[in-house]
């Protein structure tokens, strides 16, 4: 029995491997890109969907990132409801609704983004990375209208956490689409 046992750990752990690698080869890449995401912080992200372990490709990774970030930002919206609820200053009030704008923004094209990555294709993809951008955009929106008013944002953590996720889901994006193409010169 013992004899039987180590081979099929063997196998296990070699599947498990193998499958891993399709994560580990992309949180590289997105390392490597993005001096603000480091591998951990790529394995962390994905480790809130236990399908990220035995995604097939990084299309699948992609479409997983998206999702992610979208759940992020639902988390997000829900928060500045809350403090916005609470918030009795009407010059506060307003910078938590430009918060609140950006933020169901950014839910609505990470939607979109999964559903355009789960599709395929290059105009697809292509379409996935521009709503992943705008998606990018929430949390310095976001900042910037707390910044411009020398007031604290209350949603500093969050809306860094965010931008984090944003960033793997475009990069991860990003690398499905092949270069855009540059118009030939003539000579």
């Amino acid at each position: 029995m013992r004899r039987l046992l180590v081979p099929v750990l063997l196998l296990m752990l070699g599947l498990s491997t193998c499958e891993s690698s399709v994560l580990q080869d992309t949180c590289k890449s997105v390392a490597a890109g993005h001096k603000y995401v480091t591998y951990n912080d790529c394995i962390k992200a994905f480790q809130a969907d236990s399908a990220s372990a035995t995604a097939a490709d990084a299309r699948g990774l992609a479409a997983i990132a998206a999702r992610i970030a979208e759940k992020a930002a639902n988390a997000t919206s829900a928060r500045i409801a809350a403090l916005r609820a609470a918030e009795k200053d009407a010059r506060r009030q307003d910078r938590l609704g430009v918060c609140a704008e950006v933020y169901s923004d950014a839910v609505d094209q990470l939607g979109e983004a999964a559903e355009d990555i789960a599709r395929g294709g290059d105009e697809a993809t292509q379409d996935a990375v521009t709503q992943l951008s705008g998606a990018l955009d929430a949390p310095g929106t976001c900042e910037d209208a707390f910044g411009e008013a020398d007031d604290a944002s209350p949603l500093a953590p969050e809306d860094a956490e965010f931008a984090k996720l944003a960033t793997i889901a475009l990069a991860v994006a990003a690398s499905l689409s092949p270069p855009p193409s540059t118009p030939a010169t003539m000579d």
